[in-house]
């Protein structure tokens, strides 16, 4: 049987600047989030639709620790209803991640919509969420170019001291940092694209995400350039065409 822990049925609004809160004991219902959750053996999915931001963070936060209290081994997630998520979305799973870890479970994510998994890839935050996690060994090798794992490399690592489980966290600490470090700035440059051109939070960011992919340049680069550009140098050309392009396009009806 599966219980509706908020309800609501999703609506579009508003979006506002990501911001980091203390979730409070008790979160109140949102008119902007859908939550549905039921067991699956010994774990709990957790279906989300609608928003996630700034608005709905806490909301998200009080279910998902309330599913994770109740299920022995963790959760999996079903974002494939999530219509919008920015960092204060990221923000919410990355904290009951390590919330799931310390209890000795887990937090995963079965399917996602395609907003979400941009998200996760510009963030590079994609293999934390896993639902089978890749053994660390094999996530430090392929960044650095090997495809292989070999065993005296494992051996290596266990003569130096360093077991997996060690590793392991190194690999989630350079993640989480490089997410969070570059949240300011991606934030910036959606404020100077809604001042410069009137956009809404929303379609500032998916300009943002538009030029990212259509130059091949990183999502966090893309934004220092941009926010750069207000009291120095301007946007390298192809940048700025590729801009107006995007809010051309936005702009059209459908």
């Amino acid at each position: 049987m599966s219980e509706h822990d908020f309800s609501a049925p999703p609506t579009s609004s508003g979006r506002t600047a990501c911001a980091t809160a203390r979730a409070p004991a008790v979160a109140e219902p949102s008119p902007y989030l859908e939550i549905v959750t039921h067991a699956a053996g010994n774990r709990t999915v957790v279906t989300v639709s609608g928003e996630i931001d700034i608005d709905t963070e806490q909301t998200l936060q009080h279910a998902l620790r309330l599913a994770l209290a109740r299920s022995p081994s963790g959760v999996d997630l079903d974002l494939t209803g999530v219509g919008f998520c920015d960092c204060s979305g990221l923000n919410v799973l990355l904290r009951v991640r390590r919330i799931a870890l310390t209890d000795g479970k887990t937090l995963g994510v079965r399917a996602l919509s395609p907003w979400v998994e941009r998200l996760l890839a510009l963030t590079d935050t994609s293999s934390l969420f896993a639902r089978a996690r890749v053994p660390v060994n094999a996530v430090v090798n392929g960044w650095r170019g090997h495809r292989d794992h070999s065993a005296a490399a494992h051996d290596l690592m266990k003569e130096n001291g360093v077991s997996d489980e060690a590793e392991e966290l190194r690999v989630e600490v350079v993640q989480l940092k490089r997410a969070m470090l570059t949240r300011p700035v991606i934030d910036l440059a959606r404020g100077v694209l809604m001042a410069s051109f009137g956009l809404s939070p929303d379609d500032a960011w998916n300009v943002l995400v538009d030029v990212s992919q259509h130059t091949n340049t990183k999502l966090h680069l893309l934004a220092e350039e941009l926010v750069d550009s207000v009291n120095g140098p301007p946007l390298p050309d192809h940048l700025h065409q590729r801009i107006t392009t995007a809010i051309t396009e936005m702009s059209r009806p459908a």
